[in-house]
């Protein structure tokens, strides 16, 4: 959908007319070794207002907090009840995409949390104490579920009010710079509930003495207001009772959350997934604690990932609240904006793709050696293309950086394509199988997935392909789609390990009816790559071949930057073009995603295409054979 055509769509739906989304409103950074000084996230800090929470990850550091209601340099920290106060060359400006640091205390690596004001999301409030009960107006649009409440001129802690704090969280507070469990007290919230326009507060000096000043920061709860129709929701606060691998059901993917238990002493966990969280509470998730300045921690004991929200990794029996801000929802409008094909550059971060990489399929083109693919969601883990083995974690890949990708510095005889997940294009998913036939799963392409790549992750079983283009098998007592295998050059096959195509829908995909092991063995982990059809970013097709020129047309403009081909009625290996190495009129290198061949570079297999690619006649006894039937996949 054009940016024209969402305006004019919100614009039936909220009195701005214009759509939000959680990228306009919330952003988590990350930064290696001092910050630029301007840090550029797209969030109107400026116009708008709103909160900047920063923290070293790799150093014993305070937590610092800057809001535009205190101004710049007015630091308070969540860990500690000190007074507010001035930190020079600190954060040194609020911007219209993001904010602008100085030097005072930004060595290292670190990390910052990006809110800004928005209805329905968040609001920052000053006021001055009365010490008597008293309301305090705020521009929320719905009611607070959390009130986070700091008093600025004399030392205090940090008091929380929150909807999943007891039976009656209105005569309740938790502390965020303590350990402390949920504590009874009236005076706090004046034993009353905070409605879409006021918060309520006591008498107790911690939030309302005569005289004294504070800060509020305001989040809501499921409450809608984004996305394309102002419809969706990108916060929700909630409560569980804790049970290992038991799942918190938030109807959205977080990509930040903070939860404490309130019914034990416990820390403040704070986790967020550019940092490292995935799927399987792994051993590269971490986390930092919002009432101390301790560095960093990174476990298994985590919390996992889910399409829907998380599970938990708490102890049983204790009740935890949370608050959990939703994934990147934006529709992309371009290639650029969610794939690249880029060289190793040998140091640093050595794949650069101008975004946050979600997926990353790397080759050394000169060399006879495999292709690894590795995602976020499963902490960085390689596995081969062409081989059935199970996934490894020696010298895993690193997704923590706004920009690019790490894996083992490797220099420009590697090429890495690199995805990043986005409605309607791109999606990733780690499930664990239940062993039960037509399993449904849950994902957040937003659009029925065209084309589906999963793999066993613990167990030597190969790759499956699922395609739309591809047939479907009859058993009589179910249909399943045929499927193709990554690892192999097998014409498609009647394997039954995915369902029929009118399965495959916007909010789950559905497996098979036999060879559990391959998509859904119970216990087993998986990991599936989906992708759709998007009007100018992606198209997932097929064509028959003529041994003549041919012309695909994808719906581009400016050609296709990677093509993915695939025979599916005879053998014939997977062909991989990118526009780093050459889409051009002449010789054009190919790599096999099902070989450890190096590239192969003397062929003229394809062509230039403004509107997506065209395979010439060289091409007769591969990807272009007359009659031969074939499926792709093409990016702009």
């Amino acid at each position: 959908m054009s940016k024209l055509a969402k305006a004019l769509t919100a614009a039936a739906g909220n009195a701005a007319g214009e759509s939000l989304y959680v990228e306009d409103v919330f952003n988590t950074t990350v930064y290696y070794d001092t910050y630029a000084s301007s840090t550029t996230n797209g969030i109107d800090l400026a116009g708008e207002g709103g909160l900047v929470w920063i923290k070293k990850r790799a150093s014993v550091a305070n937590h610092f907090l800057y809001d535009t209601e205190r101004g710049i340099e007015k630091a308070l920290l969540s860990n500690s009840s000190g007074v507010e106060f001035t930190a020079t060359n600190s954060l040194t400006s609020f911007n219209s995409d993001g904010f602008s640091l100085g030097t005072y205390s930004n060595t290292n690596s670190g990390v910052a949390w990006t809110f800004r004001k928005a209805e329905k999301f968040f609001d920052v409030v000053t006021y001055t104490g009365a010490g008597f009960p008293i309301t305090v107006s705020h521009n929320l649009g719905s009611v607070p579920a959390c009130i986070i409440v700091k008093r600025l001129d004399s030392s205090s802690d940090w008091e929380v009010y929150h909807e999943g704090n007891g039976s009656n969280p209105e005569t309740e507070y938790l502390v965020l710079n303590t350990t402390a469990s949920s504590l009874y007290n009236s005076t706090r919230w004046n034993s009353t509930y905070p409605t879409d326009s006021v918060f309520s507060l006591g008498s107790s000096s911690t939030v309302n003495a005569a005289g004294a000043t504070y800060v509020a920061y305001l989040f809501a709860s499921d409450a809608g207001g984004f996305g394309d129709d102002g419809s969706e929701s990108i916060i929700k606060c909630g409560s569980y009772t804790a049970s290992q691998g038991v799942e918190v059901d938030l109807g959205f993917e977080p990509q930040w959350v903070l939860t404490k238990s309130s019914t034990n002493a416990a820390d403040w966990y704070m986790f967020d997934n550019m940092r490292g969280w995935g799927a399987d509470r792994g051993s590269n998730d971490s986390w930092l604690f919002a009432n101390t300045s301790g560095a960093e921690t990174n476990s298994t004991n985590s919390l996992g990932l889910t399409p829907t929200g998380f599970t938990s990794f708490n102890a049983s029996g204790q009740t935890y609240i949370y608050i959990a801000i939703r994934r990147p929802m934006k529709t992309p409008e371009s290639g650029t904006e969610v794939f690249a094909p880029t060289f190793g550059t040998g140091s640093g971060f050595n794949f650069i793709a101008g975004f946050p990489v979600d997926m990353a399929i790397i080759k050394d083109k000169d060399n006879v050696v495999t292709s690894y693919a590795s995602a976020r969601l499963n902490s960085g883990t390689l596995l081969s293309t062409a081989s059935t083995a199970a996934e490894f974690a020696n010298a895993p890949a690193v997704f923590d950086s706004q920009v690019g990708y790490y894996e083992s510095s490797l220099g420009s005889n590697y090429i890495g394509w690199m995805f990043k997940r986005a409605t309607g294009f791109f999606d990733v998913v780690a499930y664990t199988g239940t062993g039960t036939t037509g399993l449904q799963v849950n994902h957040n392409l937003c659009a029925a997935p065209e084309m589906m790549i999963v793999k066993n992750r613990g167990s030597t079983w190969q790759w499956a392909v699922y395609h739309k283009d591809l047939g479907e098998h009859d058993s009589g007592s179910y249909i399943a789609s045929k499927n193709l295998t990554l690892n192999t050059n097998d014409a498609e096959t009647t394997n039954s390990v995915f369902s029929q195509h009118s399965d495959q829908t916007a909010s789950v995909f559905t497996l098979g009816y036999t060879n559990s092991a391959i998509t859904y063995a119970s216990g087993n982990n998986y990991i599936a790559y989906l992708f759709a059809t998007l009007a100018g970013v992606s198209k997932v097709g097929s064509y028959t071949g003529t041994a003549g020129t041919l012309q695909i047309n994808c719906g581009f403009s400016s050609g296709a930057r990677f093509v993915l081909i695939k025979r599916t009625d005879a053998t014939g290996d997977w062909y991989v073009w990118d526009s780093a190495r050459g889409i051009v009129s002449g010789n054009d290198p190919y790599l096999l995603l099902n070989s450890t061949a190096a590239e192969v570079t003397p062929t003229d297999y394809i062509d230039p295409l403004a509107s997506g690619f065209t395979v010439t006649s060289n091409a007769s006894g591969t990807i272009n054979v007359f009659n031969g039937t074939y499926i792709f996949l093409a990016i702009a």
